[in-house]
Formats: C-alpha cells, structure tokens, sequence
C-alpha cells in the first residue's frame, strides 16, 4: 500500500526552481533534456563524470588549479575525484560576502544569551581576524582545531577560519561527556581547543569549565586554548596568564584571539585534502573517526541545498541541530549557496514544544529541519504552529511515520513540502531525499538524490525488485564519500566498514524499500533487523504503530534468537510511557492489538515493558544493538560510552532487567 499524495510540485516549478534553472542551463549548453526527474537521475547516475562536471561549471566552483576531469577511476573504494584540482571550501562559504557585505548572513538565538546578527561583511570580517589568530598561534595547513562549543556564531566563525588555512577541523557538542570528547579529539591529535565556559538549556545554567579542565589534560598534543564566555559573558573569564580551565600556559579568550586583523585569503588545496573529521555514534569501541574533503563536501552540499531543497540568496535556512552531529556542518554548508543561517541553541521544548515554530515565524524561515521524533512529538502534544512563510520542514535521524507526515500537512500547512532525508555522517550528506520536481506520499521518502547510485540488494547482491525489501548500497561513488579514516593509512578500516559484504559496493546498513517511482520506505538499521521465524521486520514499522498510541511517548524493540531453529525467540517491546500512565493489562493488550492489526500477527511482542527512558545517542538514534547485548548479559560499559548517551543513566535499567532475567 503506498501512501497518499500530501504535497505536489506546483505547475511552474520549472520557471521557479534552482533545479528549473539547471535543466535550462543543460539544454541550452549540453542539449540535454530530460522527460522528468527519473530521467534526469539516471543520467546523473550513469554519467557520473559528464553530471559532476556540468554541476561544477553550472556551480561555478573556484578552482585554483585546474581538474583534468570529474571523475578518474570510478572503483570503490579507492574512487578518485577532479585529479589535479585545488579548492577552499571557506572560499566558496563566504564568496557572497564581497556582494552582500551588509545583507544578514547570520542570525543566532539561544537561551544564554540575547540574540546575535551577523552580516556578510561583519562574518568576513571575524573570520580574517580569526584566521589571523589562529596563524599566530602556529596553526596552518594539516593542523587540527577541536571545538568543544555549541551551535553559535563563534562556532561558525573558527571552522571557517580554519579551513580557510587548510588545517582540519573537528567538533564536540559541550552537552558530551568529558570521555566521549577525548575518546574523539584524542585520535587526531589536535593543536588548538575552543570552549565555552558552559551554557543554559532551558533554565538551567550548565557549567563545564571542570569538564574542559580535565580535556585539556587529556589531549597530550594541545598547544593552545581558547576560552569562548557563553554562560557568563560579563565575568573576566579567561583573562590573564594560565588557563582559564585550570590547565596549561598556553590559553586566552576569544577576544584575544580575534584582537587583530588580517587579511581574508584562502589556502586552495588538493580537493581531497582533508576539510573536517566527523566521528561515529561510539556506541561500541571508540568513535570511527571519518575524514571528509574539501572538495567532496562543497560540491556534495551545493547540490543537496540548491537542487533539493532549493535555497539560495534572499532564503533562511536552519536545522535544529547540535555541534556533535553531521546536520551541523550540512547546516553551516547554507553559506555555500548565499542562504541567511538562522542557528539555535538551547532545549527545542523550552518553555514548550512551541519555540522552534515561534522561530520559525519570527525570523522568517524558508526551510527549517528537525527530527523525525521532534515532528512525531509536536504532533502527539498537539502544537500548533503560528503564521510562518515555511515552504519546507526537513526530517531526519531516524524514520518518519506517514502521521508526521500528515501532522506537517494538515496543521503546518497544506503548501509546506515534507523533505524526509536519509543518509549519514559516513557521507555527511542523504542518499535519498525530496525534490522539487517530487510529490510527497505520506509514510516515503521522495527519491533518490542527483548522482547517488542508490539501490537495495537481496543477501547474493542482486538488485531487489520494486516493492522488495533489501540492503541499502551504493552501487556507484560519491564525491563526498570519506577520503579516509584517521590513521588507517591502508584503508582496511574503511574498507571493512563498508566493502566487506558486496565487493565494489558501499553497504550503509539500512533496510530499504523503494518503489516503480524511485519513492523509498527506510525500515530501520539492518543490524537491529528483527529475523523471527524467517521473516525480517523493520524496527521502524513497531515504532511507528507503538508511538502512535496516546500512552506511549517512546520505545524500543528488540529480538533474542532462540538456541537453534527448532526454537523460536523473544521478542521484547520496551516502552516509555506519558506522565501519569500504567503499563497494566489492558494496555498491554491493546499495544498488542494495535501491532497485530496494523502490521501482522509476528509483530506481536512477547513480552512489553515500561521504562524510565529510551537509551539514544546525543543525536537522537535508538541504541537497539546495544540494549539487545546488554539484555543476553553484556556489561553496559562493554557496548556503549555512556558520555555519548543524552541520558547517560538510561541504561541502568536495561542491567537490572538482565540480572533479573
């Protein structure tokens, strides 16, 4: 059963779309035209070099040398992109700049402090200066500059600094534990940290000056700190010699290190030259820590945030999102297309889960993107949004059910596109998304996105037919596919992580149904994949009915095999429950109704429990594979670094039931 038709391209959308503008610029350049959009994406597909080079020049990508071509060899891995080019991906961020000087490129809200606006001319201006400091400071290209610091202009302001020297850059969201942090910064063995005091969530004021104390004496190779004032702006914190976390000689303030002026330049280097590093969930074993380049991530984002969902100047653009999680750098990436940034700091449900929508409609947001559970939230406690001018509500971290999909519809706004998305830090970018040439079903995910060779494989790696569930791979290379691990120099790691189930062929780890269309349903991780009684099911299809019911407000489901064949398993259902609510009888009851009546009989759970709270990430994902390890009689240390956890206490509940069992 495929979902209804929510939302359809509107009749001129080729007259007033940036993809519109793309197609035009193929016929009229390259005689090429295409009968629709499924069209258009085979071609991208099956011309990578003749697709990726015609973006670059429609782009218009600055190079400094010169590629000899798009794509050199296509082998996976090992894929070699635009041989013999040079770039900046600060170059291109701030190329508005010099235009645009007094128009608004940032716009940042928080809940410590008042907000802050920065123009184009006033951004140039603090990143030359940051530049400036961070080369007195002995940082130039190959170097590595951490953050432990929030979604703020500061933020935004280093990054590009530091890539416009061609040193690497990497972030921790200061809501991580001081563990996770150096399980992350301590790989890549950083030269410079900067660090907020500590922040406000909500109304609680956080300090994390001990937290930032105890990284730097962690991280053997830092030179210099940079201590940035949030929480307490008005105190002299960090003035003077010494650290101002109480460790090393080599510390000052932002202030100090933007005192003085310098020249706005960029360093152009290889394309695959190393831009930043982004670091797995960590949920087992340290973070893999994932090298992106400048090159891959420029084209990669320009693409996705102009093709897909059709920003450019004169838009505002923003992600609920933190430091520590990819849709940061996909956020800040709004710059490479002209958008105004509209960056937000704090707890989304303060003082209700009315603020992101109250900001939307106050700052004039064109496309804001949140959560999956975010939306399937708003809708469970029946916010309704003010007058806004959203045209797009991006989802993403995990599947939407087709109700969030109608909640956007019938309470945001019949004219507001659901953009659900789907991809992952691995690639810092979605496989499969929306589009504007693309109507919305409610429950799917548009289409594949312009030049991924998406597809979903059967267990011989044989191309799924329609309607048929399977691995979701990649049949063909991404420019913004890692350059590398840190420090795997012979690339066993990547290749492991990735190429070790279907030789040549990227294995993400999601199942994945698409559709004659190219329309998609992601069924949830293919490592949590629930095999009962030979049949798999999809964790997303028990969440989606679970989460529906009134009573319920999160959940987590997990299958034990049985010892052989002839034994079946269990199949154990771990539900959170509304302020107020019993998990009795009758609600167990009626769980199992909804599940047997809306999925199948095998969905039925054997056994239904309440608990304080759901384990997820800091990004939000379910641990699923973690839990089940911890339920058949693993250490909760052994599968998971608590510091990493939102609730670093949430598995606490899931031993005592193990050591009951």
């Amino acid at each position: 059963m495929r979902g209804e038709i929510l939302w359809e391209p509107p009749a001129d959308v080729l007259d007033t779309t940036h993809v519109g503008a793309y197609l035009r610029w193929l016929a009229d350049t390259r005689g090429r035209r295409f009968e629709g959009y499924d069209d258009l994406w085979r071609w991208s597909v099956d011309d990578l070099d003749g697709f990726w080079s015609s973006l670059a020049e429609w782009l218009d990508i600055r190079w400094g040398a010169r590629p000899v071509r798009a794509l050199g060899s296509a082998a996976m891995p090992g894929t070699r992109w635009f041989e013999g080019a040079t770039i900046n991906y600060a170059e291109h961020a701030l190329r508005s700049a010099a235009r645009l000087a007094d128009v608004t490129a940032v716009v940042a809200h928080s809940q410590t402090r008042v907000p802050v606006a920065l123009s184009w001319g006033e951004l140039a201006e603090a990143v030359a200066r940051c530049r400036a400091g961070l080369v007195a400071r002995g940082v130039g290209r190959g170097d590595r500059v951490v953050a432990y610091a929030p979604n703020i202009p500061e933020t935004l302001v280093a990054f590009l600094a530091t890539a416009s020297l061609g040193a690497v850059w990497s972030s921790c969201a200061p809501e991580f534990g001081t563990r996770s942090v150096v399980d992350r910064f301590a790989q890549v063995e950083p030269k410079v940290l900067l660090a907020v005091d500590g922040y406000r969530y909500g109304t609680k004021d956080i300090d994390k000056r001990d937290e930032v104390a105890a990284i730097e004496a962690s991280l053997a190779t830092l030179e210099h700190t940079v201590a940035i004032p949030y929480l307490d702006a008005s105190s002299r914190f960090g003035h003077g010699a010494g650290s101002p976390f109480g460790h090393g000689a080599g510390s000052r303030t932002w202030a100090d290190l933007l005192a003085e002026d310098g020249p706005l330049a960029f360093d152009r280097v290889p394309f695959d030259h190393p831009l930043y590093v982004l670091f797995s969930s960590g949920t087992t074993g340290l973070p893999k820590a994932i090298v992106h380049g400048h090159g891959g991530i420029t084209l990669e984002h320009e693409k996705t945030l102009r093709l897909h969902h059709d920003l450019g100047e004169g838009d505002r653009f923003a992600w609920f999102t933190t430091t520590g999680w990819m849709m940061w750098n996909y956020l800040v990436s709004g710059l490479l297309v002209g958008t105004t940034l509209v960056l937000f700091d704090g707890d989304p449900g303060y003082p209700d889960l009315g603020a992101l929508w109250r900001l939307a409609a106050d700052t004039e947001l064109d496309v804001l993107g949140v959560s999956a559970s975010f939306l399937m939230t708003c809708r469970k406690q029946g916010v309704v949004p003010p007058p806004h001018r959203l045209r797009s509500v991006g989802s993403t971290a995990s599947p939407l059910p087709a109700e969030g999909f109608r909640w956007v519809h019938d309470v945001v706004g019949a004219r507001v596109q659901v953009a659900s998305m789907s991809g992952g830090t691995d690639v810092c970018a979605a496989f499969v998304g929306a589009s504007p040439l693309l109507p919305v079903r409610a429950g799917e995910i548009s289409g594949r996105m312009l030049g991924c060779a998406v597809a979903a494989f059967d267990p011989d790696g044989k191309e799924c037919p329609p309607g048929d569930q399977g691995e979701l791979v990649l049949t063909g290379p991404m420019p913004s596919m890692p350059v590398g691990f840190w420090n795997d120099a012979d690339g066993e790691k990547l290749r492991a992580a990735y190429f070790s189930d279907y030789p040549g062929v990227w294995r993400h780890g999601d199942w994945v149904t698409f559709f004659e269309d190219g329309a998609c349903i992601i069924s949830g991780r293919s490592d949590a994949t629930l095999n009962r009684g030979g049949v798999r099911l999809g964790t997303s299809d028990f969440y989606a009915v679970v989460e529906g019911l009134p009573e319920v407000t999160d959940s987590l489901v997990v299958y034990l095999e049985g010892d052989d064949d002839d034994v079946l398993g269990e199949l154990l259902l771990f539900v959170a429950l509304t302020p107020g609510t019993e998990l009795d009888d009758e609600l167990r009851a009626a769980i199992g109704r909804a599940l047997r009546s809306e999925l199948s009989p095998r969905h039925v759970p054997d056994g239904v429990h309440a608990v304080p709270v759901i384990p997820r990430t800091l990004s939000g994902k379910k641990l699923e594979v973690p839990v089940k390890r911890i339920v058949t009689g693993a250490r909760a240390d052994a599968v998971a670094s608590r510091s990493s956890l939102a609730d670093p206490d949430s598995l606490a509940w899931f031993e005592d039931f193990a050591a009951q069992r």
